[in-house]
């Protein structure tokens, strides 16, 4: 819930902020095998989660060390990763920066979106983010707060589970039924002692999310932070991000500001929504 990789940051993705503990298997039991390019992408997307070495990333996949070593290799001389000498340990590398600013470059919600963010670029007390769904993930595809405020893990690089924090559970609540179910069934990480595992718990606040078009948590994605958010629309009137604002858990017991900030984002969501292409009257 934008700044150099370090030692800090390579234990929060790897407990927590990416949903995958080091040393848990990362392929869901029953899964298919992973061959050819879908191993790629399953190890490339567990390095991102979670710097490691080749026997660390043999474990979580359930594959042989001299397959994985060979795809390591491989990925390493494309610059799709590279390997920290300190550690051994193989990270994300400059070639995937490259593929991914080539998205952001050409997102269509955040082109929509950036003349309504320049407007919060001196608000006081928030991280703003705009976030999508990757997989079971909300993902920060923007991230911008003062200097002075500096919200841990309000940055690029902090993914969290759909369960955890607004974001997610916007983003999650106005999924397809089957997802909702599906993404119920797994084991809920429990990132707080707030946080919602408990699926019928879950279930009955996505519903009130649905019917109060926004959501407001409290410490349960750290228990220093809150974080309110709301769905943004695109012309079919599917939910493709969502807008949040993540502040120090005092702020929510502030209720005129927080009433303040409420009125903001909601605004702001539907703003970004109908030069989207959304009609209120679409609901």
């Amino acid at each position: 819930m934008e700044e150099t990789r370090g030692a800090d940051r390579r234990t929060a993705a790897s407990v927590g902020a990416s949903g995958t503990k080091r040393g848990k298997r990362a392929v869901e039991p029953g899964a298919p095998p992973l061959r050819g390019m879908i191993r790629s992408f399953a190890v490339l997307e567990y390095l991102a989660a979670s710097p490691s070495r080749v026997v660390d990333v043999t474990r979580a996949l359930g594959l042989p060390w001299a397959t994985v070593h060979r795809t390591i290799i491989q990925l390493e001389k494309a610059q799709f990763l590279r390997r920290d000498p300190e550690t051994s340990r193989y990270e994300i590398g400059p070639r995937l920066w490259y593929v991914g600013s080539a998205y952001l470059a050409n997102h269509r919600v955040l082109r929509a979106a950036m003349p309504y963010l320049s407007q919060l670029q001196d608000a006081e007390g928030i991280a703003v983010q705009i976030t999508e769904r990757i997989g079971f993930q909300a993902v920060p595809v923007y991230s911008a707060q003062r200097l002075s405020d500096d919200i841990t893990k309000a940055h690029y690089g902090y993914h969290f589970p759909l369960h955890c924090g607004s974001k997610g559970q916007v983003l999650l609540a106005y999924e397809d039924p089957a997802f909702i179910e599906s993404y119920l069934k797994r084991d809920l990480e429990r990132l707080t002692s707030e946080t919602i595992t408990d699926p019928k718990i879950l279930r009955a606040e996505l519903a009130r999310i649905r019917e109060a078009g926004m959501a407001l948590t409290v410490a349960d994605v750290q228990p220093f932070t809150g974080s309110m958010a709301a769905p943004i629309r695109d012309a079919s009137r599917k939910v493709v991000a969502s807008l949040c604002f993540i502040f120090r858990k005092a702020l929510a017991r502030n209720d005129k500001r927080r009433d303040e900030l409420e009125d903001i984002l909601v605004h702001m969501a539907h703003s970004i929504s109908i030069d989207l292409g959304w009609r209120p009257d679409q609901g």
